[in-house]
């Protein structure tokens, strides 16, 4: 028994060879559960860690439990204002430091009396917590009540393709009612899976099954790296990239196609005035640019007297430009054809090197009026963006300018054929001396025509100051090909215009990434000469006889 009582007073007294003391032991035990205790606090606890794994871990999960202070605790952890409680205890308060002091992070509210420097420290912030605060921005949008912002979210974790944001995923799936964000949603999943070294071989052929139905540019970056992978899921993700590749040529071709026909519109708006005034009055008007230039200009000061004025009205400035750019460049093409070009009929060279010389006068005016530097002309929201279509991505401004060209177009053709003025013009066109002697007054046919295609041109500028630098060279940068484009589809003819536009902004868009703008440019003219010998009056010539005045 004396030995058993030395052990139980050496014990007591702590003084045992090799033990631990008592209280060293009980704060080694509070140390190994403090982990467990705070976890009890989520989805905030693990943001107190000492840990920078378990914070990146406890970000994640705040970003997707749904809680309302997610997004203001995740931004004060980025800008280095998140303190927790120096001593891992459980439900460790956690602080957010501002202006007026500090509140608690959990609920936002002010903390009455405010905590001992000594007592906090910053949360750990590390590469693993800055990439999951970086996932986390985006993961917060999934909570939004917009299913667009949802979608958006979702996409951006399809391109991070993280697998620490597996269980974030998941997580929202689950709550995910919307068909199109659960789309992404699996996508994104996938993504993370196949870049996730535990995933099950199974699990990854689903997945490169799932990005190869995608068939985008992202997905095929996702496959892309998967080559230093096992044989099987190499060889499954070489063969999705083959066919992602053959869609992606596909969609190219497709939206080449596109961006040509949205060229070919912008050609038709500037070339439907010249095939009008060139089809009447036979007037080859190089200052014809220059009136696309004064629409792109009369655009720019509608905005800016809109926003001067009646800024309420801001978003509609561009539909009051289209009439005031038609009659500002229509009036200028009465006044010109009254005062210069009515004296040069019948004499085409003079002509073009007046007109030319007018082009001139008219940059140079432009320029000493609003200087020689670029305008800004703003767009509307309604024109701004782009609109997705399978694997195109389309721009919202060149679908309302391909529509603005149609309306034109058709406006134009229907005055034509059922107006008054439109049964002058087409009269003078096929005969001037018989529609003379029908009592028209061809002179003002002329004056007229000159100003409705001068008028038309504006219209043009008012479209291509969405999509081009509105400055004093605008107009020439159009001009030749509107030529080409009156050439190809017969003098006169607004349906040859159409086509010729068509034709010269496809081939345009199809031929100059092969060749260079420049070299793209000589292969169009050799085509057009090609053509010319062949086909001299166009695509379309107006039937009867052009006879001079």
């Amino acid at each position: 028994m004396p030995g058993q009582a030395q052990g139980v007073s050496a014990v007591r007294h702590g003084a045992g060879r090799g033990r631990c003391p008592w209280p060293v032991l009980i704060l080694l035990l509070l140390l190994a559960l403090a982990p467990r205790a705070m976890a009890a606090g989520h989805p905030f606890a693990d943001l107190g860690a000492t840990n920078s794994d378990v914070v990146a871990r406890g970000v994640r999960e705040l970003a997707v439990s749904g809680n309302a202070r997610a997004p203001a605790v995740i931004a004060a952890l980025k800008a280095g204002k998140l303190f927790a409680w120096r001593w891992p205890v459980a439900n460790a308060p956690l602080f957010i430091r501002t202006d007026a002091g500090f509140v608690d992070a959990r609920t936002g509210a002010a903390v009455a009396t405010a905590p001992m420097p000594v007592n906090l420290r910053a949360v750990i912030m590390s590469d693993s917590v800055r990439g999951a605060i970086e996932t986390a921005a985006g993961v917060l949008d999934l909570h939004a009540a917009s299913a667009a912002v949802r979608e958006k979210a979702a996409e951006a974790l399809f391109q991070a393709a993280d697998p620490g944001s597996l269980k974030l995923i998941e997580t929202a799936l689950a709550a995910e009612k919307n068909g199109s964000v659960a789309r992404v949603l699996r996508e994104a999943r996938a993504a993370a899976l196949l870049k996730s070294a535990n995933a099950p071989i199974p699990a990854r052929l689903a997945a490169i099954d799932l990005l190869a139905a995608r068939g985008d540019l992202p997905a095929r970056n996702v496959l892309a790296s998967l080559q230093g992978e096992p044989p099987v899921v190499a060889t499954a993700a070489k063969a999705a990239i083959t066919g992602i590749n053959r869609q992606l040529q596909m969609w190219d071709l497709v939206e080449d196609l596109y961006y040509g026909i949205s060229l070919g519109a912008v050609l038709l708006l500037a070339a439907t005035g010249l095939a009008i005034t060139f089809g009447v009055m036979g007037v080859i008007n190089m200052a014809h640019g220059e009136m696309v230039m004064i629409g792109a200009y009369t655009t720019f000061v509608v905005q800016q007297a809109i926003t001067a004025f009646a800024p309420a009205l801001t978003q509609f400035g561009l539909l009051f430009a289209v009439p005031a750019a038609f009659v500002v460049a229509g009036v200028l093409g009465i006044v010109i054809e009254r005062t210069m070009i009515r004296f040069l009929y019948g004499r085409p060279l003079e002509t073009l090197l007046a007109t030319w010389g007018l082009s001139l006068v008219l940059q140079q005016a432009v320029r000493s009026i609003f200087g020689p530097t670029n305008q800004d002309v703003s767009s509307p929201d309604w024109m701004s963006g782009f609109v997705k279509l399978g694997g195109l991505t389309l721009t919202v401004n060149r679908l309302w300018i391909i529509l603005f060209a149609g309306l034109v177009l058709a406006a134009l053709m229907a005055a034509l054929r059922w107006g008054g003025l439109g049964r002058s013009i087409r009269a003078v066109t096929q005969n001037r001396r018989m529609a003379a002697a029908m009592g028209i007054r061809t002179p003002w046919i002329d004056a007229l025509t000159f100003g409705l295609g001068s008028g038309i041109a504006g219209m043009a500028g008012v479209a291509l100051s969405q999509i081009d630098n509105v400055s004093p060279n605008l107009g020439q940068n159009y001009i030749i090909d509107s030529f080409i484009v009156v050439v190809v589809g017969g003098v006169g003819n607004l349906w040859g215009t159409l086509f010729g536009a068509l034709i010269l902004g496809v081939v345009d868009k199809f031929v100059e990434p092969l060749t260079g703008a420049v070299l793209g440019k000589i292969v169009v003219l050799v085509f057009l000469i090609l053509f010319i010998q062949r086909r001299p009056r166009g695509l379309f010539p107006l039937k009867g006889r052009a006879v001079e005045a």
